[in-house]
């Protein structure tokens, strides 16, 4: 019976046997090169990467092919095949070219270094959650299982080009390669010459921009060699200086009187899923579709919400609104709780828990996705209810579960006796993909949506619009059931993005002009059992936690203080990755560095000494505020 072998000779084919010419040994190689660069510019489709300015700007293709071609070569040294190789390494750019697919349809932003954090979310329940996002059409998986096929056909039948043994020349040039490879992908900085915005293309704001004309690769590496590895170090002096000039207001709301000194309040917090007013899009002005949400903000504090993500990236709006720090001063932290290592995270929990309060976070979840679960207990968290310790845990609406699980285990966990508590919930129903049909889906149907609109996104926006109205309908019930508790309560509700939409909201648009990057979300702040006059602010999301400590009469925090005082100014300087940057005048910027030293200063835990202390203020009698900073005043009043 016959037995494959392959035709591999253990050492030096003799002259004449089958050994490849130094000709095609060279050439071979060399013209796989330029087709795998040519063929990366095709599939990268990025207009400074096309093939044909291969004339024109040829660093351009070369330095995005780069990482794919050390790849190749080093396959290469090992299995001495070089379609094999070449072929394999092909393949695999071709994944990462799929999945930026993926994230460009879903959020309009290419791949970023710190996306491949993902990869180790996938088995703490990210595999379920993002695995919803793969594309329904067999194409795809079919091109995946051809290529896959190629390359298994090239392994059994392509024959070595050189042989096994070479006296440590493969060994000698495998380890260059490898060399070459490991110092880029790790970021050496001699690599940072190449790959600027003076040999390439770069707009730091604008990941989409580098990546159409710097190509995909060159723009992962680009934000990866000089984000990824940059510390920034805060200047004390600036943060002293905006201190000093705030001083007049910041002593203000620290000497200011809770409203009732004998009664702590407690707070829900509510982080609604996705959640926005329809009212902002074009074609749904006049359709009131959070009635709920309308009728709390005549009652109470409400105003735009500028957040630091679209589309996803939940836990970029929760770190802000959790600590108070603005992801602008933190360009390396893409994902906060994945990257932070601090075992004490100074924040509004912690504040709350100095005064008494039990902290408690709810999320109808995995607890591990994200790393929350160890996040919280940084953050200084006492419990942390996960999807399994719901009362209603198996009550699922669509693919997550539904909101009004979360409004029965708020109301669970909240109690009339004992000290008074924090609930931080997080909400999950109205998360995407939103091409999972709902559980009714005549209600679904009913959905009126703009004609325009492709069919594809009709359906997205019509399953979105079902949650999101359960969304506002559980913001009602559960308003009207804490206004019924015998302890007082405030609850503040806000959406932490707006949904990934990108086909609806590029043919619609949105009423105020402005991209699906800038447009901010909304947040509400509400006493539901009293009646206050209605009064609208813009806000960061790092600025909620110190209006709400604010609302509940807790004035001793003077980071929280001075987030207001700057409010009006810095407000609207929030905005997702990847947005236009905001104009700022050189009073601005200079506020605007200085408070970003303030933030450094204060997740170090070395701002305290720095700030005011409530301890030692005098009495307020008598006291006349100050203008602190040029405009400021003006602003906040234009807020009221």
């Amino acid at each position: 019976m016959p037995v494959f072998q392959h035709p591999e000779s253990p050492g030096p084919a003799p002259s004449g046997t089958g050994q490849p010419s130094l000709l095609r040994r060279i050439g071979l190689p060399v013209a796989l090169s330029l087709v795998f660069v040519l063929f990366t510019g095709w599939l990268d489709g990025g207009e400074g990467v096309a093939p044909l300015q291969l004339l024109q700007q040829p660093w351009y293709l070369l330095a995005n092919a780069l990482p794919g071609l050390l790849l190749a070569l080093l396959l290469l040294v090992l299995s001495r095949r070089p379609l094999l190789s070449f072929g394999l390494a092909f393949l695999l750019q071709g994944v990462l070219y799929g999945v930026n697919a993926l994230k460009v349809k879903q959020l309009g932003t290419p791949l970023m270094p710190a996306d491949f954090r993902m990869v180790g979310q996938l088995r703490k329940g990210g595999l379920h959650l993002l695995g919803g996002y793969l594309p329904a059409t067999p194409w795809p998986y079919l091109a995946l299982a051809i290529g896959i096929a190629l390359v298994v056909l090239a392994w059994r039948k392509e024959s070595p080009m050189f042989a096994r043994r070479t006296k440590g020349k493969r060994l000698l040039a495998g380890t260059a390669v490898l060399l070459v490879l490991g110092s880029l992908l790790g970021g050496a900085p001699a690599w940072s010459r190449f790959y600027d915005g003076q040999t390439l293309w770069m707009e730091p704001w604008s990941a989409s921009s580098t990546a159409q004309h710097s190509g995909l690769v060159s723009s992962l590496m680009m934000f990866h060699l000089h984000f990824g590895q940059e510390r920034k170090k805060a200047d004390p002096n600036a943060a002293m200086q905006l201190i000093g000039e705030a001083d007049g207001a910041l002593r203000e709301r620290l000497r200011a009187a809770p409203d009732d000194p004998g009664a702590m309040p407690d707070i829900v917090v509510v982080q609604s899923e996705s959640f926005f007013d329809p009212a902002i899009l074009k074609g749904f002005e006049n359709h009131d579709l959070t009635p709920n949400l309308h009728r709390l903000a005549r009652q109470g504090y409400s105003g735009a919400l500028h957040v630091p993500t679209f589309g996803g990236g939940t836990i970029r709006t929760e770190f802000e609104v959790l600590t108070g720090l603005s992801l602008r001063y933190f360009e390396d932290l893409q994902f906060p709780y994945l990257q932070l290592n601090s075992k004490v995270v100074p924040g509004m929990v912690r504040t709350l828990r100095a005064h008494g309060y039990e902290t408690i976070a709810i999320h109808g979840n995995n607890p591990a996705f994200w790393n929350r679960n160890t996040a919280f207990k940084a953050i200084g968290f006492d419990r942390f209810v996960s999807q399994s310790g719901f009362v209603n845990a198996k009550d699922l609406d669509g693919q997550y579960m539904a909101d009004r699980a979360m409004t029965d285990e708020i109301m669970a966990q909240l109690k009339d006796a004992g000290p008074p508590q924090f609930l931080f919930a997080i909400s999950i129903e109205a998360h995407g993909p939103y091409d999972v049909p709902p559980a009714d889906a005549a209600k679904r149907d009913a959905i009126a949506v703009p004609d325009r609109l492709a069919d594809e996104d009709k359906t997205e926006l019509r399953n979105y619009l079902y949650h999101m109205q359960h969304a506002d309908e559980e913001l009602g019930r559960l308003a009207d059931l804490l206004a019924k508790r015998e302890r007082p309560t405030l609850l503040l509700f806000y959406g932490d993005h707006l949904p990934g939409l990108s086909g609806a909201f590029e043919t619609l648009g949105f009423v105020d002009g402005k991209d699906m990057l800038s447009e901010p979300g909304t947040w509400l702040l509400v006493d539901p059992r009293g009646r206050e006059q209605a009064q609208r602010e813009d806000l960061a999301s790092w600025m909620l936690p110190g209006k709400l400590l604010e609302r509940a009469g807790i004035h001793d925090d003077a980071y929280f203080a001075l987030t207001q005082v700057l409010a009006p100014q810095l407000a609207v300087l929030t905005r997702a990755p990847g947005a236009p940057p905001q104009a700022e005048d050189h009073a601005e910027q200079r506020i605007d560095q200085a408070m970003e030293s303030v933030a450094l200063l204060r997740l170090k835990g070395k701002l305290d000494r720095m700030l005011p202390r409530p301890d030692t203020l005098p009495m307020a009698a008598g006291f006349v505020q100050e203008e602190v900073l040029p405009g400021a005043a003006a602003a906040a009043g234009a807020h009221q």
